[in-house]
């Protein structure tokens, strides 16, 4: 009963994210999700506090409310109705409202999105999509045919097809612990507690999480998620493939003069303002939504190199580019965001399937990166995945049985299709940058292997190991000179990140925790000069004076973290895990 389960979650909140290391130099008590200092039954503060978690049975859960994880949503309840099948489908978000955590550029691929809504324009049209297919220009991509949409929207109309098929969609509450079977398949997840003190202390508030169990847990969590990082390692789900490597994307959204507003036009560029030895580029899209609206951004590739290289100062150099500056001047900036982005593409795909679950979309990484486009591949991924499940599901040979289903046909039917395909074609792209050429080595290579044979070469190019090892020390690298920002072209990071809409409970746990507390200023301040008050787009982390004496201590800003995973994948020490903070909290993007 949905209205029953409603209820029960409002009583019942979340599950044992319990506290964690919020400051280098902090005296309290600490307990933390993955590195338990002070378990909470040798903490006395949690004496008598009642740890009962419900459990509600579901034949499939899906963690994340994406484009993949709402295609899954959606085509398995299509499936269940066309062969009048009875099947519970139930989707947790972490975001308060469907969308809200959702950013990207984007220019759309409609392929995937035409295969599971056919009727897709008469339905989302007013609400989504131009009237009429928009033009191109700019090099390399060819956009003729696809929709610059924002993808928030897109995603949020999406929710409300699944809830009309009989989805039960969950927005503000975080999957945060992965739950298994006696005999090591996945169980399903448990949402996170919430009602508890910064120093670790359950509040009057205090509620336990809700577990859900599934046959099926499928995880959609996007880019570098942080469940996804614990499969990996609990079913060596990467023991064939190449390391993962990522991007940072940042965007924002410009309402300019109409006179220089041109709806559907799509702008490209690779390089400046990075050097040769840092992949990057950008993107400006101008919208049609009745408004002259533009979204425009920058991607940097975390294999940089250079510890005082600032992303986030990077796209604000960029803009001031005599190519873009003049459309975005005499305009008005109105929202700001960030997000990590998979690059590794097909060399990084891990094993995708284990017993009692399997990943989708971003969280695996089917991103094309050469056309900057991955939500088609997500969507399409989820769409197999359904097919998939629904095939074991259905079937009266495993009908009986409740536990632990491992849905090896999804891997398969993933590799005869078009995805693979596409992203076979272009494996070699982003890797052929690590030449000696750098970025200018993998245009050539693009121009020779991609554009004339189209990928048919007989060989697959490496990546150069993870994006956490790639920094140089600071004492072998030049300090950047940043211009400062005007004011109307470029900003600030703190008055950028206040067009996020990000928010989150003040008196909660730090959700970006620390392994070892003396490691950053021992080690990436001493050494690399304290890069992650660069790499993060939002100003969360900072190196400030020690209130007595000398010398320098971390200081985490959690509440404007605006979840992008840059910090986990880049800290050099590897020493910042990223976990879930309580639902409902983080940047409200609402149509980025």
């Amino acid at each position: 009963d949905t209205t029953c389960f409603h209820a029960i979650k409002i009583k019942k909140n979340c599950l044992p994210l319990c506290a964690i290391r919020w400051s280098s130099t902090s005296v309290v008590p600490r307990i933390t999700t993955h590195y338990t200092v002070y378990p909470r039954d040798q903490d006395k503060r949690w004496e008598g506090v009642n740890m009962e978690r419900f459990a509600e049975e579901a034949d499939v859960v899906i963690v994340g409310a994406g484009p993949a994880g709402l295609s899954a949503a959606a085509r398995l309840k299509q499936l269940a109705a066309q062969h009048e099948k009875d099947i519970r489908v139930c989707l947790v978000e972490k975001a308060a409202q469907i969308g809200a955590h959702t950013l990207s550029g984007a220019c759309l691929d409609p392929r995937a999105l035409q295969e599971l809504f056919p009727d897709w324009k008469e339905k989302g049209k007013l609400k989504l999509w131009p009237e009429d297919d928009p033009l191109s220009v700019g090099l390399p991509m060819n956009n003729h045919g696809n929709y610059i949409v924002r993808l928030g929207h897109l995603v949020s109309w999406m929710g409300e097809q699944a809830e009309a098929l009989g989805v039960e969609v969950y927005p503000g509450y975080a999957a945060a612990e992965v739950l298994f079977h006696e005999d090591g398949s996945v169980k399903g997840i448990a949402t996170n507690d919430v009602g508890i003190q910064k120093d670790g202390a359950p509040k009057t508030t205090f509620e336990r999480g809700l577990e859900l169990h599934a046959k099926v847990t499928i995880f959609a969590e996007g880019c570098h998620g942080h469940l996804a990082k614990q499969l990996y390692r609990k079913f060596d789900l990467r023991a064939n493939c190449e390391p993962q490597t990522y991007g940072i994307g940042l965007k924002e959204l410009w309402v300019i003069d109409e006179k220089k507003w041109k709806p559907g036009r799509v702008d490209h560029t690779v390089g400046w303002p990075l050097d040769r030895h840092t992949y990057g580029g950008s993107f400006l899209y101008h919208l049609n939504e009745g408004e002259p609206l533009v979204a425009l951004g920058f991607v940097v590739g975390l294999d940089y190199q250079n510890p005082y290289l600032s992303p986030f100062r990077e796209f604000q150099r960029w803009k001031h580019h005599p190519s873009i500056q003049p459309t975005l001047e005499g305009g008005k900036r109105i929202a700001y965001g960030a997000r990590a982005l998979n690059e590794g593409g097909l060399q990084s795909i891990p094993k995708l399937t284990f017993p009692g679950g399997l990943l989708i979309g971003c969280s695996p990484g089917f991103m094309n990166v050469p056309k900057i486009k991955g939500t088609h591949t997500a969507m399409k991924s989820g769409i197999l995945a359904a097919e998939s499940i629904f095939n074991q599901l259905t079937n009266e040979n495993l009908q009986s049985k409740t536990i632990g289903l491992d849905v090896t046909e999804y891997e398969d039917n993933l590799k005869k299709s078009w995805v693979w395909k596409e992203l076979y074609s272009v494996r070699n792209i982003r890797p052929s940058c690590h030449s000696i050429l750098g970025v200018y080595g993998g245009m050539i290579y693009t121009g020779i292997f991609y554009w004339i044979f189209r990928g048919m070469e007989p060989w697959t190019l490496k990546h150069k190991g993870s994006d956490s090892d790639k920094l140089k020390p600071a004492k072998d690298c030049t300090p950047i000179e940043y211009p400062k920002p005007d004011g109307q072209i470029s900003f600030d990071l703190l008055s950028s990140v206040a067009l996020s809409g990000t928010n989150h409970e003040h008196d909660q746990p730090a959700h970006l925790t620390l392994k070892d507390d003396s490691v950053p200023v021992n080690r990436n301040l001493s050494v690399y000069d304290g890069p992650e008050q660069r790499f993060c787009p939002a100003g969360v982390y900072e190196f400030v004076p020690v209130e007595q004496g000398d010398g320098f201590r971390l200081q985490i800003n959690a509440q404007n973290c605006v979840h992008c995973k840059t910090c986990d994948i880049k800290d050099p020490s590897q020493n910042i895990n990223w976990v879930v903070p309580e639902g409902g909290g983080g940047p409200a993007y609402n149509g980025m």
